[in-house]
């Protein structure tokens, strides 16, 4: 899979550290939290929908920014791709 960042440009998924559901974040508990239930729920409950997802993916071996993708998750076909916060 190819994910075009809009930094550094295309880039194999290799590159690149998935980080997450992009629509969890509000769920995401307290990183200072010792809540191992409420962790694992976080990391292990997902919905798993077939179609379009956002996701939040790090250019960890490019420019280190965090990008919200756009996938197909059947098809693996990127939509989007847009950079959030700031450089890392």
């Amino acid at each position: 899979m190819i994910i075009p960042c809009p930094f550094c440009g295309p880039r194999d998924l290799s590159e690149f550290a998935y980080c997450g559901d992009a629509d969890n974040l509000a769920a995401r508990p307290d990183p200072a939290s010792t809540d191992q239930a409420a962790w694992n729920a976080y990391a292990y409950d997902r919905a798993n929908p077939a179609g379009e997802h956002a996701e939040i993916w790090q250019h960890a071996g490019g420019c280190r920014r965090h990008l919200r993708v756009v996938r197909n998750t059947v098809t693996h076909a990127i939509g989007a791709v847009e950079m959030v916060g700031s450089k890392s």
